[in-house]
């Protein structure tokens, strides 16, 4: 049976946009924020993987010297914890710029209000996670480090729903007569939910206590296998509903990548794992032992676990997308037919009124 695409409904309310000049720059500058925000993220889940966070134990300079002038020499030829927490520094910096001239755009060129602010509540966002890291480092806390390496995700999500609400489509958009849109909003929303907790999860055994008992880390592991079951059937779901060839192709292509990602990253899971852990109990049976040792924290298990923790990142970013342009294209309620009744009733009352009056 053919599907037939779903017919404009109503415009989306109508948003006022910046001037042509103005919403290129603001456009160029949120994309290239995103663009550095998820190798930030990548670089951070290398610091931590490789132990490298106190391998600088100043902050905010660099072994006493202002954090831009350090010697690239030393730091490109230096070990390999300070090339990566130096280099995590820098490019946190740059994400750091890059928001600070976001903002300084919006407030001149953006005339819608809820976008300034949230432009303004990025920048809070930055600030407060370069003050997590450098008090990570300065009080050597291991739970400021999870709390740090958590809080990251969230900053790569608003930055990414920055940039798309900053595009022409997105103002242009029109509501689509489908309620399969309408039922894939809340859905997309709650798989992006999900998805966060099971990366609180991860993030919870990546940052495990040296004194945690093993019962402690047993119930985790429990727990982070469960929501990744959880999150790969959500995002399953929403993938087959928003690749439906009635959506708009956006949608589709967000739908297509969200497949492709979850996928990536099952596999990801399982290679850490067997890296990381070996062989699981019940699957020596079928697998057979390895014939070679893993370096443990060496460069395959290093870049394995980091690999997993920045394609979780994405794929979290890929839900939020799909929520936010199903939410976009969503069908709002219409009053306009109810509305019309009442003038139209007290009319015919008004002239049934007159004609009895008349007899």
């Amino acid at each position: 049976m053919s599907s037939r695409p779903p017919s404009p409904r109503t415009a989306a309310p109508a948003e006022s946009t910046p001037t042509r000049d103005a919403g290129r720059w603001i456009r160029m500058v949120a994309w290239t924020l995103c663009a550095v925000t998820f190798p930030l993220l990548w670089l951070g889940g290398l610091v931590t993987t490789t132990k490298s966070g106190m391998a600088v134990p100043d902050w905010p300079g660099t072994y006493g010297y202002n954090l831009f002038l350090y010697p690239w020499t030393a730091w490109f030829y230096g070990p390999w914890d300070l090339f990566v927490e130096h280099g995590h520094r820098l490019l946190a910096s740059l994400a750091g710029l890059l928001t600070i001239v976001l903002v300084v755009l919006l407030a001149k060129g953006e005339s819608r209000r809820w976008l300034r602010v949230m432009g303004w509540i990025a920048l809070v966002g930055v600030i407060a996670q370069g003050v997590l890291g450098g008090l990570r480092v300065v009080l050597d806390e291991r739970m400021l480090a999870l709390v740090h390496g958590s809080t990251g995700p969230l900053f790569f999500a608003l930055t990414v729903a920055i940039a798309i609400w900053t595009t022409d489509r997105w103002v242009q958009a029109v509501r689509l007569d489908s309620a399969s849109l309408s039922n894939l909003a809340p859905l997309a929303s709650m798989a992006a939910l999900i998805t966060y907790v099971q990366m609180l999860l991860g993030a919870m055994l990546r940052h495990m206590p040296m004194d945690a008992t093993p019962q402690s880390f047993l119930s985790i592991v429990k727990f982070h296998l469960i929501f990744a079951a959880v999150v790969a059937l959500l995002t399953l779901i929403v993938a087959r509903r928003a690749v439906a060839s009635a959506n708009p192709a956006g949608l589709r292509r967000g739908g297509w990548f969200a497949l492709g990602i979850v996928t990536l990253q099952l596999l990801l899971g399982l290679a850490t794992w067997l890296t990381k852990y070996g062989t699981p109990v019940w699957l020596r049976g079928m697998h057979p032992a390895s014939s070679h040792a893993t370096l443990a924290d060496g460069w395959l298990q290093s870049h394995m676990v980091t690999a997993h923790q920045a394609t979780g990142s994405l794929l979290l970013v890929t839900l939020v997308y799909i929520a936010m342009w199903a939410w976009r294209y969503a069908p709002q309620e219409d009053t306009s037919t109810e509305v019309a009744k009442l003038p139209q009733a007290t009319s015919s009352k008004a002239i049934s009124f007159k004609g009895s009056a008349t007899a």
